[in-house]
């Protein structure tokens, strides 16, 4: 997916180009920053010595050296004073330049930490709200695959309301059972009302001779959707919704080469991940999510806790797919999108 939060350690991921969280002489420090300079050997000490260091909110970009990326993007983000001097526009300074120059450099992915969360004292939920911010509005234009990196398996990334109204979500609606059917009834159930409204048709014609063609009519076009495929019933909603391909796959956070396969073949199969993921971008209501997810041989179960978390967004009306994969990573659940 475009924007993925991932746990690892950012010296080990296999991008184009990483971000340290340089201070402003660039010559190393501690936390992430020193963790770089050590990957990378004593060369990129070197080529620091002769950028002149770096202001804050900007980005000066060296090679990667021993890391197994391209390229080290380096980065100066705010002090922590409380929010009243210019911080969050720093910050967000700070993600955007990075990118610019990750684009410059022609990167095609690009793995960020969290800027500022550490020793400069920057709350880690508004830091990462920022960093969501910036990658979401630099892939409104742009193609990137990017990763927000941070370390611990303990991290969470929501506010602590948001958290526990999720709990409580999840401890009124999870069921704790294995769910061994893969593929809901629902699309079998309309088949035989189907069936049987077709065979009461000629008793309610006989009533109602003037309605009959708009009941067989109308009874035809079910017919007609319960044999669409998912590919041809996604590509209808997106008409419905006024929405262009691009709009659906950048609000669903969908690699545009997937979306491609997925309009070129109208019997192509995504993963459960993808089709939750065109549904928020969608908008769909639960009855319509679990539609389209048929469509797919898959379903809403309550026995998983990231079907639960995704119902619970979607029931309070929230489309925002960056916010629901920050809870999912929250909770330890794979993230919806590729």
């Amino acid at each position: 997916m475009p924007f993925s939060i991932v746990r690892n350690d950012i010296t080990k991921m296999h991008t184009d180009a990483i971000v340290n969280a340089a201070n402003s002489s660039l010559l190393g420090g501690g936390g992430v920053d020193g963790a770089i300079h050590r990957a990378a050997g004593p060369k990129l000490l070197e080529e620091c010595r002769g950028l002149g260091g770096c202001a804050a909110g900007q980005a000066k970009a060296t090679k990667g050296y021993d890391l197994p990326c391209r390229y080290v993007i380096h980065t100066v983000g705010p002090v922590w004073e409380g929010g009243s001097h210019s911080e969050r526009d720093i910050l967000y300074s700070c993600y955007k330049n990075s990118l610019l120059i990750a684009e410059e450099l022609g990167c095609g992915s690009i793995a960020f930490p969290l800027i500022s969360a550490g020793a400069y004292g920057y709350p880690r939920q508004e830091a990462i709200e920022v960093a969501s911010s910036a990658i979401g509005d630099f892939l409104e234009a742009h193609e990137m695959d990017i990763y927000l990196t941070l370390f611990g398996r303990d991290t969470v990334v929501i506010g602590k309301k948001l958290f526990g109204e999720i709990k409580q979500y999840i401890d009124d609606n999870y069921v704790k059972q294995h769910d061994d059917i893969r593929r809901r009834t629902g699309m079998f159930a309309n088949l035989m009302a189907y069936g049987e409204a077709k065979a009461a048709a000629p008793r309610m014609a006989a009533v109602y001779e003037d309605s009959y063609a708009d009941v067989d009519s109308a009874l035809d076009d079910i017919l007609v959707r319960e044999e669409e495929t998912f590919s041809q019933q996604l590509l209808r909603l997106i008409d419905e919704k006024g929405l262009t391909d691009v709009q659906t796959y950048k609000k669903a956070n969908i690699d545009r080469k997937l979306f491609s396969k997925i309009r070129s073949n109208k019997d192509y199969t995504p993963k459960k991940s993808t089709v939750l993921a065109f549904a928020i971008a969608l908008e769909l209501d639960v009855p319509q999510t679990q539609e389209l997810l048929e469509k797919a041989g898959y379903a809403l179960s309550p026995s998983i806790k990231s079907d639960v978390i995704v119902k619970y967004f979607i029931s309070h009306r929230n489309f925002d797919i960056f916010t629901i994969n920050q809870a999912l990573f929250s909770f330890d659940q794979s993230l919806i999108g590729v």
